[in-house]
């Protein structure tokens, strides 16, 4: 589009971007008459920047951290479903280098059937005083858009419990929330492939593959 003078192209410019009425109603009022063509000019470019960086002043918040995070799974056998929860998930998302890195203490889960339920899980099955943590670290795939006030991003990294790591792909659902970002991601995990024996005699009592959720909140760091 041509413009005859410079207050046409300024004139155009803030009344395509409604964002800034308040904007436009200052600069006719009080700007523009105090201004040479050149100073029109250079404010025009100035709010076209402000407005093309916008996403990138809210993606630069890089570093967002879960402190609280709530990890649950349940093993649906024949004769038995388990189910324990923990909530000391802890990790970090950085937007920018699209990395993360989660983990949480396999002696955090709680709920089991019974006391003599927990103890198994934590001396006979994932063997918590060897191997204390369960992670997942590695990179997004999808880029995440600051912009969406929800969306599903994969990842791929390395999701390791009893001390055994296997390569995943998990998608995660994003959410904007008051206090920043909400995640939720569910997956099964196969026992089998992180190698934690089922005792043939409670065989039909724990489930060859048990479901986990996790879901948190991000918060940027200071």
């Amino acid at each position: 589009m041509r413009y005859r003078t410079t207050q046409d192209r300024t004139h155009h410019i803030f009344t395509k971007y409604s964002v800034i009425a308040f904007f436009q109603k200052m600069y006719k009022k009080r700007i523009e008459p105090c201004l040479s063509c050149a100073s029109r000019h250079s404010l025009v470019v100035f709010v076209l920047f402000f407005l093309l960086s916008a996403p990138l002043i809210i993606s630069a918040q890089t570093r967002w951290s879960c402190k609280d995070g709530y990890v649950s799974f349940q093993s649906n056998a024949e004769l038995e479903a388990i189910q324990a929860h923990s909530n000391q998930l802890i990790g970090v998302i950085d937007l920018v280098e699209n990395k993360f890195a989660f983990s949480v203490d396999m002696a955090s889960f709680t709920g089991f059937n019974s006391a003599l339920q927990e103890e198994h899980f934590n001396e006979s099955y994932v063997e918590t005083g060897t191997f204390p943590k369960a992670t997942f670290s590695g990179k997004l795939i999808d880029i995440f858009n600051p912009q969406l006030s929800k969306q599903k991003v994969r990842s791929k990294g390395i999701f390791t419990v009893h001390g055994v790591g296997i390569e995943r792909i998990i998608e995660i659902e994003i959410h904007k929330v008051a206090s920043g970002l909400s995640f939720h991601a569910a997956f099964n995990i196969p026992l089998a492939q992180h190698q934690i024996r089922i005792p043939r005699i409670v065989y039909k009592k724990i489930a060859e593959t048990v479901s986990l959720s996790v879901q948190g909140n991000l918060k940027v760091e200071n």
